[in-house]
């Protein structure tokens, strides 16, 4: 067996440590690659086989990771080194939007901490069928899609939906489930956690946090491509409102 290559959520916590570190590499030595190491080898994401390979997210293995952010970004003047797709998005990712990511890097690290993202089991979709999570990782992405599946929240979604006078249809394209397919679809809507992964943190979903979509517009926010976060349901509607091209 290869050694895996490196997640998002591996990705983002190497990013970190090179940006908090002035976007310099960090030495095999160094206290801080070996933290990352022993953090990197705790994520609950790849099997036993792949923690018993010699060199697995190693302190050199890290090491030589913060050099290629370091030596890839647009600013450093020397010549960069070869490395895979993933960890050239995650380096624009940070640049572009250095204080969200490094916000995704500390809620991942807070679910460790916690011990909350050990004991959230693996969900459907948390990597959609081509193989992609959001540039934040799995395991956010993993911890909304457990927050959305409780049955107990969206009862409470529902509820609060109807108290307030409103419609329960969905919320990007106002699909009416009751409307479409009388009383089958009368109080069927699923829910969507609308605040993005890497601001949520560990505290508990609030109801405002959740959004009521139709399961197509539920499924596109999720949808993940190369490089981006998932959607928000304003996002979506905007891009559902984009001229086609």
């Amino acid at each position: 067996m290869r050694i895996p290559a490196w997640t998002e959520d591996e990705l983002v916590l190497a990013g970190a440590l090179v940006v908090k570190n002035g976007w310099r590499e960090l030495r095999t030595g160094d206290r801080k690659v070996h933290e990352l190491s022993e953090l990197l080898r705790s994520l609950p994401i790849h099997g036993s086989e792949a923690l018993s390979l010699p060199g697995f997210r190693s302190p050199d293995s890290v090491s030589r990771k913060t050099t290629d952010f370091m030596t890839n970004h647009r600013l450093c003047p020397g010549k960069a080194t070869r490395c895979g797709k993933p960890t050239l998005l995650m380096i624009d990712a940070f640049t572009k939007r250095e204080a969200q990511m490094l916000q995704a890097a500390e809620a991942i690290e807070e679910g460790i901490a916690s011990g909350e993202l050990h004991s959230i089991p693996r969900q459907p979709d948390e990597v959609d069928e081509t193989g992609a999570t959001a540039i934040e990782g799995r395991l956010l992405v993993r911890r909304a899609l457990a927050r959305e599946r409780d049955p107990k929240l969206r009862s409470l979604k529902i509820k609060q939906v109807r108290n307030r006078g409103q419609q329960l249809r969905c919320e990007v394209c106002e699909f009416d489930f009751a409307r479409i397919y009388g009383d089958l679809g009368d109080g069927y809507i699923e829910v969507h956690h609308v605040t993005p992964l890497h601001v949520s943190g560990t505290r508990e979903t609030r109801l405002d946090d959740l959004a009521c979509l139709c399961a197509n517009c539920h499924r596109m926010c999720h949808r993940s491509r190369p490089g981006e976060s998932w959607r928000t349901p304003a996002a979506l509607r905007e891009w559902m409102h984009k001229p086609l091209r």
